[in-house]
């Protein structure tokens, strides 16, 4: 069988790829067809996620062994067939290409060619840009201090002033919060 897989980011709007891969490959072979398919190194921790109909998390496929003790399955990419966790069309995965950020491509099986086989991924769709692999930090924080006009000279002053007025949470219902309460049930 043929699966045909389309890739999509909450990032880049334009952003699409479609990957045909057989069912028979594994989940690595689909990792590789993904990086080559936006031009990102093979050097993050990546892994995929099985998720249910609502993008919920439920099964990982991780890049290396990380030797966990607990009592559930540890899938590995180049030990796990496709076909062993993918087999309905529809079918939601996502595949965290940055780890630190937990950034994803969401994607979905899109159809499923019965009777026919592939030899090689191939990537038959490439639409828009892929977000860039990794979030400089450093450049993100740099960048929102200067446009706030925060500087990175913080005084005794930052974490308390002497305007502190107890005043202003007397419209508060501190006593009656609990861990379902919002915000707006404080007030």
């Amino acid at each position: 069988m043929i699966y045909k897989f389309r890739l999509l980011s909450d990032e880049a709007e334009d952003f699409r790829r479609d990957i045909e891969i057989d069912s028979d490959a594994s989940f690595h072979d689909l990792h590789k067809a993904i990086l080559e398919s936006v031009n990102y190194p093979d050097d993050q921790m990546t892994s995929f996620f099985i998720c249910n109909d609502n993008w919920i998390k439920e099964i990982e496929i991780t890049l290396e062994d990380m030797g966990s003790r607990s009592e559930e399955d540890n899938y590995v990419m180049s030990e796990t067939i496709i076909g062993d966790l993918v087999e309905e069309e529809k079918q939601h995965l996502m595949y965290v290409f940055d780890p630190l950020a937990d950034r994803v491509f969401f994607i979905e099986l899109s159809k499923i060619e019965f009777g026919k086989d592939l030899k090689e991924p191939r990537c038959v769709k490439s639409l828009g840009e892929a977000p860039t692999q990794l979030i400089d930090f450093d450049a993100l924080m740099s960048k929102s201090n200067t446009s706030t006009g925060v500087s990175d000279d913080y005084n005794e002053d930052f974490y308390g002033s002497d305007e502190y007025d107890e005043e202003d949470l007397d419209g508060l219902d501190l006593d009656n919060i609990d861990d379902s309460s919002s915000i707006d049930d404080l007030y």
